[in-house]
Parts: structure tokens; sequence; C-alpha cells
């Protein structure tokens, strides 16, 4: 594959994933907004799916949410969006990167914009609805932006453990 065949590609999956994950993160929120939020919980799949509205002022699992106003905002919104412009950056400079790599900082870029989103919407709150569990084993309640951020981190811990060739820059595929 040629260098610029390479970067049209990933610039395409890069929009693509972007988009389509935080579209989907969006319209979700939007969704437990309208028919969630005052409700009370709703179950699925004998209890182990359960939608439930809350507003998390904090980070993973409401990590920092008593924090100060002042240095929620800095650490949450303002540090976030600064990582946010960094990892974009190094997507669209470094093209050629291994595709795990690529895919797994796409992940991440769509997550933490999908929860920036809210932070600025709502005042430093993210908007959380989904749970899931057996009986009193539960996750914690989280978003589809959190699904896409776990999934990168997933994929790049498995991507930096795998000597595989498939793991070769998409330039070199």
């Amino acid at each position: 594959m040629t260098l610029t065949a390479g970067r049209t590609a990933r610039w395409c999956a890069l929009v693509a994933i972007v988009a389509s994950c935080i579209g989907c993160d969006q319209v979700t929120k939007g969704v437990a907004v309208t028919h969630l939020k005052g409700h009370d919980p709703r179950a699925y799949c004998g209890g182990v799916v359960r939608l439930e509205y809350a507003e998390n002022p904090g980070a993973f699992l409401s990590i920092g949410a008593q924090l100060p106003p002042m240095a929620r905002l800095i650490v949450l919104t303002v540090v976030n969006g600064l990582l946010m412009a960094a990892i974009a950056a190094v997507l669209v400079v470094r093209w050629d990167m291994l595709a795990w790599h690529f895919l797994a900082g796409t992940l991440l870029l769509s997550g933490g914009i999908g929860n920036l989103i809210d932070r600025v919407r709502f005042e430093g709150l993210v908007v959380d609805f989904l749970n899931l569990g057996i009986g009193p084993l539960r996750t914690g309640i989280f978003n589809v932006a959190d699904l896409a951020i776990t999934m990168g981190a997933i994929v790049l811990v498995l991507a930096r453990h795998r000597a595989n060739p498939a793991t070769a820059p998409i330039d070199q595929a």
C-alpha cells in the first residue's frame, strides 16, 4: 500500500470511528435524559442489564467527584481537552504507527471527546445510564463514551503485548 493510500485509509477510519462513537454516545445520552431521568431504573435480561440515569461529576467510577469545583473543571475539562488535542495530533501526524495503536488511540479520543462534550454542556457533569451485573456483582454506571475508552485501553494493552505480524503498520501490510 502506498503512503498516500495508507494516509487516506487512516484518515477515513479516524473520521468514521470518531463520528460514529461520538454520535452514538450523544444520541444514547439524549435518550437517557429524555426517558430515564427522574424515573426508576429499568432492568432487562433478568436484571443483567439495567438502565439507570446518573449524573457523574467525576471521572471513572466518580474518581475526583469530591474535588472542589474549580479543581474538577481544571482536571476533568481543561486537562482532558488538552489530552484529547494531543491524542488527535499524534493520530494525524504519526501515520506510520501500528494499526492496533491507531485503533486504540482513535477509541480513546472518541470516548474522551464524548465525555468532554457533556462536561461543557452540563456544567462539569457527565450523563451515565448503563449498569451491568449479576445479583450484587455490578459495574458502576457508565455510558457509550466510557465503553470506547475501555475498549481503547484494552486494545492498547493487548497490542503492546502481542508480537504478531498482523500488528504491522498499515502502510506495510
